[in-house]
């Protein structure tokens, strides 16, 4: 007899509330996100004890499988993926709740076929009629899958259960197109259906930036423009397009990275303290950042912004492509690699503080972080000793692929002279609470399980977002790049990217392997 749930976690207590009853009905999950990051997140979900007894998921995509077959995909998926051994008795309970249900998206005739399927394993499971939908495929599919759900009944909420939606990004491709998903969405589902989700937001560090600013009382009174000089925002990728050229030449680094996870760090870096952790009080708070972002002219645009394409170059000692030469890329692509900008928020804390963000592929390290430059002190108690200069402050979140905080200070080098020397206090979240299996998923996927929106954006968060952009987009279409590629693989971004701070007397943190 298969184990249940209770018996198969009792050795692992479960820390959080366990997820609802519910069937998770994934569309594309024949692809790789399904496979990378969705069932290895639920695996370790499962055995967290965060998994409800009424579970079941549903793989939904075109090519032909069976139950069988699907759940022996399943299970390479989760040895391939977790960082932990598969157990044996976890996993009996798991597989048995994966089933497949073949279809084409684009055909009206496979959701109440899906309906049936649904309904059938409602009963199996006692999942009360819970379902919620994961949208893992193109973002082409998103409005129209959501459009056939409605029409099938599959949306609708009645007797207590409920219908939810997840949609990964890209969510549009500028201002215009991302308002009218909105309103497609909108006609069928209530906004608390719809979970725009955003992996960064799964990260430890990122849901540790409310924690780590509002319950120490010895941050959060500095954290304002009379203490803080500047913030810069890096996410920082080794990788080139990864034989995602085809899409990759058509986005771009701007409309790929900034409106969603950089404008997300932003708004959980300079927001102000919520009423509560209530999902709306949070999401107001950051609203209110992204609204508050100076919009750009185009001579803001022409000086406060910088774009960069990768030529070739070497990584890890071997020679590496131009962006140029990637598959599926057109030989003579203006499309941006890198992207560097200086923005200003225009509210009472943070005036007159920039706030300096970049992204690029193929730099020399993976690193995403956020770096708090405070104020240099006055120089005026040791102009009569050797110290030439202070340094200032930093304090740094590392999002990725360590996750910690660093305080950078300034202290005395032992001796008979005043000389100062910096020091690192470092915190790693893994050597201090041990390492945990995880993808990044697992804390959004049971926040959509027990109806908990604060990690996901809401419709007037995303089209912010695309209001800050649209600018940018609009001046790089009509003036196309003239030195493309302008840096080497391998290198920290193009010259211009470094006196975009050099003009304000300030330059990057860069971290080395």
């Amino acid at each position: 007899m298969a184990e249940t749930a209770e018996q198969v976690t009792a050795a692992a207590p479960r820390i959080g509330k366990q997820g609802d009853p519910c069937v998770m009905v994934i569309f594309g999950a024949a692809g790789d996100l399904t496979g990378r990051m969705l069932i290895p997140a639920l695996y370790n979900l499962a055995r967290a004890g965060l998994l409800s007894r009424e579970f079941a998921v549903v793989g939904v995509a075109r090519s032909q499988f069976s139950n069988d077959e699907f759940r022996k995909k399943v299970y390479e998926d989760v040895k391939a993926y977790c960082d932990t051994c598969v157990d044996s008795d976890l996993w009996e309970w798991f597989s048995q709740r994966f089933y497949y249900f073949a279809g084409d998206f684009g055909d009206d005739k496979l959701y109440p076929q899906l309906k049936d399927f649904l309904n059938k394993l409602d009963s199996e499971h006692s999942a009360h009629q819970n379902f919620f939908y994961y949208l893992a495929t193109a973002p082409s599919f998103f409005g129209p899958i959501v459009q056939k759900l409605s029409a099938a009944g599959l949306m609708e909420q009645s007797n207590g259960h409920w219908r939810r939606v997840v949609i990964e990004k890209p969510f549009g491709h500028d201002l215009d197109s991302a308002k009218a998903l909105n309103q497609q969405l909108l006609k069928e589902v209530d906004e608390k259906q719809i979970y725009r989700i955003d992996h960064y937001l799964g990260k430890e560090t990122v849901q540790n930036i409310m924690a780590f600013r509002f319950a120490n009382g010895i941050f959060e009174p500095v954290w304002n423009r009379r203490y803080i000089d500047h913030v810069q925002i890096s996410v920082a990728e080794t990788v080139g397009v990864e034989g995602r050229g085809s899409y990759f030449d058509h986005a771009g680094s701007l409309r790929d990275m900034v409106p969603n996870h950089i404008m997300q760090l932003i708004s959980l870096t300079a927001m102000e303290p919520p009423i509560s952790f209530d999902a709306n009080a949070v999401r107001d708070e950051q609203a209110k950042i992204l609204h508050a972002i100076q919009p750009m002219s185009d001579e803001d645009v022409l000086s406060r912004s910088v774009r960069g394409q990768y030529g070739e170059g070497t990584e890890d000692g071997k020679r590496v492509t131009a962006y140029r030469s990637e598959p599926d890329v057109a030989p003579d692509s203006r499309t941006e690699t890198f992207v560097a900008m200086k923005l200003q928020i225009d509210n009472w804390r943070w005036a007159d503080v920039p706030f300096y963000l970049r992204t690029g592929k193929r730099m020399p390290v993976r690193n995403t972080h956020i770096v708090i430059q405070f104020r240099r002190a006055p120089f005026v108690l040791f102009r009569d000793t050797p110290v030439e200069h202070l340094m200032p402050n930093q304090l740094v979140l590392h999002i990725q692929p360590e996750e910690g905080i660093s305080l950078q200070f300034a202290a005395k080098v032992p001796g008979p002279v005043m000389r100062l020397g910096t020091v690192d206090m470092n915190f790693e979240y893994q050597e201090y609470f041990g390492k945990q299996s995880s993808t990044g998923y697992e804390r959004l996927l049971h926040d959509c399980m027990i109806g908990d929106q604060t990690l996901f954006q809401r419709a007037d968060m995303v089209e912010a977002g695309w209001c800050v952009v649209n600018p940018v987009l609009d001046l790089w279409k009509a003036l196309p790049p003239r030195n493309f590629p302008n840096y080497a693989s391998g290198t920290w971004g193009p010259k211009d990217a470094d006196e975009l701070l050099e003009r304000d007397g300030r330059r990057w943190r860069n971290f080395e392997k």
